[in-house]
Parts: structure tokens; C-alpha cells; sequence
């Protein structure tokens, strides 16, 4: 669409819907929403010339050669914001980010997943994904700060009196639609406090601009009802925690590659997912990014730490649904609700394609009741496992350059850098389970 229409478009929409504000939204190296708001009168002269801001103290985008970058809207993403007033709405647009001289701003997370997709269409692939994104509530104190205290005692599909969250996830679900998703099911989740809401399938830039949103209307409602909304991956030691399953469809001009005939997968499906399982320790750093992230991989309760893959098994990181569908696809499951979603689906897309041009062989099929039994296993055949910690994750992203290549060393450097500084300020703290554990003793 052309510059002329953008604008005309653009300012039909605030006049039609009675906008008085725009937030122009981006999202950061960590996966953060950040904004800068502009009135109405000011729309012309962003989709003209974008509007330029500081990035020096913006997350990943610091190492820039220039102070301003500038935010360049797209129209397509406009939406108003329906908790916001009826009179003088509100509306939001999602940018993609530039240079002053109008080159493309090459650590732009959309734009490096816009990069993978447009490779993948010029092999004749078309990439869709959907999340399954969980989340708590949690009681807020006098101050209205949150604590860990669960709404609910409420476990695995309860209703009302005992999932005291329903109202809440029911006005995030009517929120959503009215901002365009199409909610396919919500519930309470398996921890006290927890939730899940899923949405539909869609291309995976829609996909990854959609997790975004769906990050911000939950903590905005969760506000709005006096409770607090973390996507924290394990924020209660003896509860389960909170992933991000991401649900993959592929096709090759206009054809179901992932479907999948009594349990039969074709070549390429079986080489897709053999290059995710190949890169997926260079990508866990990316896809589970905090410290916390690794106490959920590693604590149990359905979270995958096996690198495997299997039908129905919700046990293992690749599942593949077992019922029938208008659709082939699987599950991602090692993924959780902190990652940056537009560095994750690239990630995601560039193993799945490596796996196919270099046609890698899928390992057997996970069986649990054969790894449970009390069959011998040779070195060989031992299974390997995610990484246990960040720093861990981080070595992993080191090696792998196929993530580099993605991310683009500058990018991949930095996100190494500030991610092994979280890391350090996490050691170098002392922890209350190491005064209870040691101060007695010694």
C-alpha cells in the first residue's frame, strides 16, 4: 500500500473512532513493550516520516551508531485500546524501527523475523504458529503491590466458587476479541492462581505481534480487577510452571507438510522438526531467558528438560497432537512467556529450514515407558537435556552459529553480554535458602 493511502487510511480510522491518542509500540531486545505517545494531529507526520526517539537507554538498541532512532508505524496493526476512555479513544500501532536515514534498523526484533519469514517464502514455505501462553494471578497488599499469594486455591479446569479468577480471564478473553483475536479456549490452569488462554493460529508475524498484545490486556485487566498478572516461569517452588507452547504449522506452496497419516510423518516434516531439536540448546537462551526460566525446565510438572519429540506425549519437547485436524502441526513446548516471541518463531524457522537443506535425520520417537523401565541404556543412547541454567543456555548460544547468523553477530553479542550480567548479579547474591540451608551448620 502506498505512502498516500497509509495516511489517508490511518486518518479515516482516528476520525471514524473518535481517536485522540496513539501509542506507537515496539518491542525490545528482552521482549519488553515500550511506547511513545502522539495525538492525532501528530499520525500524518509519523506515517510520513516516523518519529524519532533516544534509544540510548532502550534495551539492545544502545550499541546503535546513532542516539535517535525513529519508530515508523504500521498502519496494519492499528487497534484501539477498549480499556481505555470512550470519548477521545486511544489506539495503538506496532512500528517497525529505522535508521535516521531511513535504512533499516538491523537489531529490530520484528525486523529480523520479517527477514527469516521472506526466506522462507522464497523456498515456497509459509510458517504459522499460535501460543499457548499461562500466567498467574496473584493477590496485590494494602499498597496494591503484588505478593505471591495465589488468588485461588483452585486447580485443573475448576469453575466458580473455587477458580476465583474466572471474571477476570473471562473480560481478558472479551477484550481480546474485541481487539481482533479469535480466543479458541481459556481455563485454570493445574496451579493455584494459574491460567491459560489460547488463541488462534495465524501467520507468524500476526502471531508474535498478537503475544505481545495478549501480554499487555492481561496485566492491564489483571490490573483493572485488583490482583497482579505474572508470566514469571516459576514463581512458586511447589507449583507448576508457566511455559509458552508454541503450536507450528508449515506448508510448501500451499501444501500441509506437517500432516501427519496414522502417525506417519512425511521427509520434510521429519526434517523440519530434526533441525529444531538439533539447534534447540543454541536457541533455549532466547526462547527461556531469565534465570527463573531454568527453575521451571527443570522442576517438573509437564515443563520438558529431555530434547525428544513424540505423539500425544506431554512429556517430551516436541508433541505432536494426536487428534485429527484441518491442519498438521506440532507443539513446541520448552518455550515460556518471558521470551521475546518475534527472536523465538526466527530462531524456530531458521532450525526447521537448516534441518531441511541439510536434510537431517529425526531421532526415534521418545517412548517414556521404555525410558522408565529397567532396559539398559548404552552411552549411546543416552538422551540429552536442555540446558539447566542460563549460563548454561548462554555457552549454548555461544556455539551455535546458526543463531548468530539469524540474530546477526552485533545482536547475538549483546543479548550474550547482558544476559551473562544478569547471570553474575545472580550468583554473586545470597539467596534465603543458603542461610537456611548453611548458617546453623556453619
Amino acid at each position: 500500500m502506498s505512502l498516500a493511502k497509509n495516511i489517508i487510511e490511518a486518518m479515516k480510522f482516528i476520525e471514524v473512532n473518535d481517536v485522540k491518542f496513539i501509542r506507537l509500540q515496539f518491542c525490545d531486545l528482552f521482549g519488553q513493550n515500550r511506547n511513545i505517545a502522539i495525538t492525532a494531529m501528530q499520525m500524518e507526520r509519523a506515517l510520513a516520516s516516523g518519529i524519532p526517539f533516544d534509544a540510548s537507554l532502550v534495551v539492545g538498541f544502545s550499541e546503535s551508531q546513532y542516539t535517535d532512532l525513529v519508530l515508523c508505524p504500521d498502519i496494519s496493526t492499528i487497534q484501539l485500546l477498549p480499556w481505555r476512555p470512550q470519548q477521545g479513544k486511544v489506539a495503538r500501532i506496532i512500528c517497525d524501527i529505522k535508521y535516521p536515514n531511513g535504512d533499516i534498523f538491523e537489531s529490530d526484533s520484528r525486523f529480523i523475523l520479517k527477514e527469516m519469514i521472506k526466506r522462507a517464502e522464497t523456498l515456497g514455505y509459509q510458517f504459522s504458529t499460535s501460543a499457548e501462553c499461562e500466567f498467574y494471578l496473584f493477590k496485590q497488599d494494602e499498597n496494591g503491590d503484588p505478593t505471591t499469594i495465589p488468588t485461588d486455591q483452585a486447580g485443573y479446569f475448576d469453575l466458580a466458587p473455587y477458580d476465583r479468577g474466572e471474571n477476570t480471564r473471562r473480560e481478558i478473553c472479551l477484550t481480546l476479541e474485541d481487539m481482533g483475536f479469535e480466543i479458541e479456549s481459556s481455563r485454570h490452569e493445574a496451579g493455584r492462581g494459574q491460567h491459560e488462554i489460547d488463541f488462534k493460529c495465524d501467520d507468524a508475524l500476526s502471531s508474535a505481534d498478537k503475544i505481545m498484545t495478549f501480554k499487555t490486556v492481561v496485566k492491564t485487566v489483571a490490573q483493572r480487577n485488583g490482583v497482579h498478572a505474572s508470566f514469571l516461569p516459576k514463581p512458586l517452588i511447589d507449583e507448576p510452571g508457566s511455559g509458552m507452547h508454541i503450536r507450528i504449522s508449515l506448508s510448501k506452496d500451499g501444501e500441509d507438510i506437517l500432516a501427519n497419516d496414522n502417525g506417519q510423518l512425511g521427509a520434510e516434516a521429519k526434517q523440519f522438526m530434526a533441525g529444531v531439536l538439533a539447534h534447540i540448546k543454541g536457541m533455549t537462551a532466547i526462547a527461556n531467558p531469565l534465570v527463573n526460566s531454568y527453575k521451571r525446565l527443570t522442576g517438573g510438572q509437564e515443563a520438558p528438560h529431555q530434547i525428544g519429540w513424540g505423539f500425544g506425549n506431554r512429556a517430551s519437547l516436541i508433541r505432536i497432537p494426536i487428534e485429527s485436524n484441518e491442519f498438521g502441526r506440532f507443539e513446541l513446548r520448552g518455550p515460556d512467556p518471558t521470551c521475546n516471541p518475534y527472536l523465538t518463531f526466527a530462531l524456530i524457522l531458521a532450525a526447521g529450514l537448516d534441518g531441511i537443506e541439510k536434510q537431517m535425520v529425526l531421532m526415534d520417537e521418545w517412548e517414556p515407558e521404555v525410558e522408565k523401565s529397567s532396559k539398559a541404556v548404552t552411552p549411546g543412547e543416552q538422551r540429552q537435556e536442555l540446558p539447566i541454567t542460563l549460563k548454561e543456555a548462554l555457552d549454548e548460544m555461544k556455539a551455535d552459529t546458526m543463531v548468530s547468523s539469524v540474530l546477526g553477530e552485533n545482536l547475538a553479542q549483546k543479548y550474550i553480554e547482558m544476559k551473562t550480567a544478569e547471570w553474575m548479579d545472580y550468583i554473586k547474591t545470597v539467596h534465603p535458602w543458603e542461610i537456611d540451608r548453611y548458617l546453623l551448620t556453619y
